[in-house]
């Protein structure tokens, strides 16, 4: 069984188990052994055979179209993330693609010249692949924490001083899980995205229950809220823009959202590190 199908069958079975007989039209039936609609009615509802779907949430090797696939996310009211997330798993998402081109110095730049704003670029599994000064002293002394743990994924779920940082940290974790779980692409991104999950689902109980949940949420503008060891509480709009979309690559600014906050910025930016050692 691949992965790929594997998740998708995963993914089948999690959604079926949140949708009511009601949610569809359905008489409730009396008591049921597990909840949600059983193989029957979602089969009913999307014109497809019982065996067929059961194989498919087994995981077998069998090929859907397109359109059966589109069919199954009718029935099982599964929302715009939800669905694309679904076609992704069985084949109909992005193809491969060559890998990103770097950063140039325009990038760079650009990061810079935003500060006092925080900011940074990051590729489909997280990884900070740059980041301004202001990012960077934000929380901790990131240019101290090892390339490899600089994912912010990585950082909200496992670093102490982050997750002190995060007011909402159960809240923001349970976004950025869902978050995870759309990040398709092709095989390499998929691959990349495995490994990390890997990590995480072994450092961090907290991803291990998410990650069972299979929520998928695609990233927004959101609002985040965050405490610096140096200048207090930062309130943000975080605003997230494609730099290199067919790779995953954005650029994610924190747009101070009162004065407050555009004062305290103003003041990390001149303030000595002191960060805990």
């Amino acid at each position: 069984m691949s992965d790929r199908r594997g998740e998708l069958g995963e993914f089948l079975r999690s959604r079926r188990a949140v949708v009511t007989p009601e949610d569809v039209g359905l008489p409730a039936g009396g008591r049921r052994r597990t909840p949600g609609l059983r193989r029957e009615e979602v089969a009913q509802l999307a014109g497809v055979g019982v065996t067929w779907l059961t194989w498919l949430e087994q995981g077998r090797d069998i090929r859907a179209s397109e359109q059966v696939l589109t069919a199954i996310a009718r029935a099982l009211r599964l929302d715009q993330d939800e669905r694309n997330h679904l076609l992704e798993l069985g084949g109909f998402g992005a193809s491969a693609q060559p890998a990103p081109a770097p950063l140039d110095g325009a990038v760079l730049r650009l990061l810079e010249r935003l500060g006092p704003a925080p900011a940074y670029v990051q590729n489909a599994r997280y990884d900070v692949l740059a980041h301004n000064a202001a990012f960077g002293r934000m929380v901790t002394d990131l240019d101290a924490v090892p390339a490899e743990r600089r994912n912010t994924m990585w950082l909200a779920f496992t670093d102490v001083a982050w997750r002190a940082a995060m007011p909402d940290w159960e809240a923001v974790t349970a976004r950025m899980a869902a978050q995870l779980r759309a990040q398709g692409g092709s095989e390499p991104e998929a691959g990349r995205r495995d490994e990390l999950v890997a990590r995480l689902s072994e450092a961090s109980p907290r991803f291990r229950e998410l990650w069972k949940r299979h929520d998928v949420v695609e990233p927004r503008v959101g609002h985040k809220v965050y405490i610096s060891p140096i200048v207090g509480r930062l309130r943000f709009d975080v605003v997230s823009t494609w730099l290199q979309p067919r790779h995953g690559l954005r650029l994610v600014v924190h747009v101070p959202a009162d004065a407050e906050t555009e004062s305290r910025l103003q003041a990390l930016a001149v303030e000595p590190r002191s960060f805990a050692v």
